[in-house]
């Protein structure tokens, strides 16, 4: 029978023989290859001989931050299923960075816990860096070494690469490795950074602001790449501002507003509790929209009219049917509107901003 490897919350890390207490369940109890019991928490990050079988990627439970007085990232409940793309929105000063460092193991927690793939990010984070490739918004890289050396380096940290994939990822990134990292523009040694990652064929993605310094060519390589690594089950955690990267990528989209998540969930699940813009223009001077129900921010213009519609549209269309309307479109909001819903034209709150100045971005 095969061992197994069980993780459970403050370090119960180790082969089964030695750490599956027998008896010890909270619900049905479930034998383990050690004869011991595995208790219904562990369930979800077992290990059968080095077989990846966790269904959860990413999971924070009350997960706070503290910087002196100020809450910067405030009681994270956050779980991303195996093989999801996640974008994870926030302007500078949300917290975004500081979710990683905490994901990462970088930075400990003022409160709360982060797993990756079922292993505690601060008592087992050499078990869940075994699992993941980061990749920062500014790489910093050896200047000495080669891009290739600095691949070759990169690759035996990692454990593991895919020496072909390696190769069509410089092609795509029109990299050239023989150079020193020294002699790399800011975009170059973001691709460096990016190819390293890819190139491992990591469990899970993490990736904060990846397209920085990239030009649209390469943004476009990128978004392949991400395509390619939902397509081999590997998860992605992409930390963004750049809606419309996140818009083509994810499956899932997380905003967060001063420290705290406000919304997750799909496009279309966030579309739908969102307005529907509206544009209407008449044969003449237009009729008064603004006491309809559901009918918010109405802007005339000569004869045309824009408007946001909460909820079911008929009464908005009944009065247009009797009002001349010669033309009528309408859309749902894209995700940079669902994002400014959130922040307005502001952007983050300034105490946000102010209180992570040194710590994130």
């Amino acid at each position: 029978m095969p061992g197994w490897v069980a993780s459970r919350p403050k370090g119960h890390l180790a082969n089964c023989h030695a750490r599956c207490t027998p008896g010890e369940s909270e619900g049905p109890p479930v034998r383990c290859g050690g004869g011991g019991v595995l208790p219904p928490w562990s369930r979800a990050s077992w290990r059968d001989e080095g077989r990846l079988v966790s269904e959860i990627a990413v999971r924070t439970d009350g997960l706070s931050k503290r910087f002196g007085a100020q809450e910067v990232l405030r009681a994270l409940d956050l779980e991303v299923p195996r093989g999801e793309v996640l974008g994870y929105l926030g302007p500078n000063g949300s917290g975004k960075t500081t979710t990683i460092r905490l994901l990462l193991g970088l930075l400990r927690p003022s409160a709360g816990r982060a797993e990756i793939f079922g292993f505690d990010s601060q008592r087992q984070a050499v078990e869940a860096h075994r699992r993941l490739a980061y990749v920062p918004g500014e790489a910093s890289l050896w200047p000495s070494l080669t891009g290739a050396e600095t691949l070759h380096l990169l690759g035996r940290v990692q454990g593991s690469l895919d020496r072909a994939y390696r190769d069509l990822l410089v092609e795509r990134f029109q990299l050239d490795p023989s150079k020193k990292v020294r002699a790399y523009s800011k975009g170059n040694r973001q691709k460096l950074a990016l190819i390293a990652a890819f190139m491992a064929r990591p469990d899970l993605l993490v990736l904060d602001e990846p397209t920085n310094g990239l030009d649209p060519l390469m943004e476009q390589a990128f978004r392949a790449c991400v395509a390619e690594a939902r397509s081999e089950g590997q998860t992605v955690f992409l930390s963004s501002h750049i809606l419309s990267e996140v818009e083509a990528l994810c499956d899932r989209v997380g905003i967060l507003r001063d420290g705290e998540l406000v919304e997750i969930g799909t496009l279309t699940e966030m579309r739908h509790l969102s307005a529907l813009s509206v544009e209407a223009t008449f044969d003449s001077a237009p009729p008064d929209l603004s006491r309809i129900p559901g009918v918010t921010v109405v802007e005339v213009d000569d004869h045309r009219v824009r408007c946001q519609v909460h909820g079911t549209v008929e009464p908005l269309l009944k009065v247009l049917a009797v009002s001349g309307v010669h033309e009528l479109l309408s859309r749902e909001p894209s995700l940079e509107e669902l994002f400014l819903a959130h922040y307005g034209a502001t952007g983050a709150p300034a105490t946000a901003a102010a209180a992570e100045s040194g710590h994130d971005h």
